[in-house]
């Protein structure tokens, strides 16, 4: 899978399990997704852990969550845990 198919995908999920009104192509790859960013709050945290753990066959530990950052340390992570996505 390419990086920006994971990407893609990966926005994809953020945006139907916190039912945003967002395309996609709107999310800024590097830009942080909590505060000044999407604006995501802790509670969305927790519902992207879960989201992104289905989606992707990965496990994020609770000393885990600044892989949550941005899309890229998401897609980052997700490639190094779940080598069938490589």
């Amino acid at each position: 899978m390419s990086e920006k198919t994971l990407e893609y995908r990966v926005k994809e999920c953020i945006i139907d399990r916190l039912d945003l009104e967002v395309t996609p192509e709107e999310i800024i790859d590097s830009e942080p997704l909590f505060n000044e960013g999407l604006g995501l709050d802790s509670l969305d945290s927790l519902e992207l852990v879960i989201a992104i753990g289905k989606e992707f066959n990965v496990t994020i530990g609770d000393d885990e969550y600044e892989v949550l950052n941005t899309i890229e340390t998401i897609c980052h992570f997700i490639r190094e845990k779940n080598s069938q996505l490589v």
